[in-house]
């Protein structure tokens, strides 16, 4: 007859303690890494709005505009034109500080593009000059800030958060 091994007994107890330790380690573990670690970044995508441009320039039926080129440090992140009606050109850009300033252009009008893309509550402002025209300003309870400008039937609106009224006037005039 063979004996028992008396280094451990087996049973349901003994098995069900083991794994209340292992839960518990792999527990603490996860814990103490939540605690200590980094998150990593979500990397933000450049594009290419050079590459888009002059396609959407020709399809578009009002005049397009662009930057014909970016301060140093900002980048493009997103870029799309829309060719069936209403058609819509779309520019999001980062600052050299990461802040958003989003250039949206087409035929709305302009409450409706300042309710789509600034707030359904924005507050208008005062008229600012940029590059000798006066263009709209709006704000909202969120830090962002709009210049608006309706030039025939084109509504223009560039919009930032927590952008300075000095860069967004600087990048507004910059538009081609």
């Amino acid at each position: 007859m063979s004996q028992p091994s008396a280094r451990y007994q087996r049973s349901t107890g003994g098995l069900i303690g083991a794994l209340l330790v292992l839960l518990v380690l792999a527990l603490g573990y996860v814990g103490v890494g939540a605690l200590t670690g980094n998150d990593p970044e979500t990397p933000v995508r450049t594009v290419d709005y050079a590459r888009v441009e002059p396609a959407a320039r020709r399809a578009a039926d009002f005049d397009l505009v662009a930057p014909p080129s970016l301060p140093d440090g900002w980048r493009a992140t997103t870029v799309r034109f829309v060719d069936t009606p209403p058609q819509h050109w779309h520019l999001g850009v980062l600052t050299d500080t990461g802040r958003y300033v989003g250039l949206e252009q087409g035929r709305a009008a302009v409450p409706t593009m300042v309710r789509r893309y600034v707030d359904e509550r924005a507050q208008r402002g005062r008229r600012v000059q940029v590059a000798g025209e006066p263009w709209t300003s709006y704000t909202d309870s969120d830090d962002d800030l709009a210049l608006v400008r309706r030039e025939g039937r084109t509504t223009t609106l560039v919009v930032g958060n927590a952008v300075p009224l000095a860069t967004l006037v600087s990048y507004t005039a910059s538009l081609r």
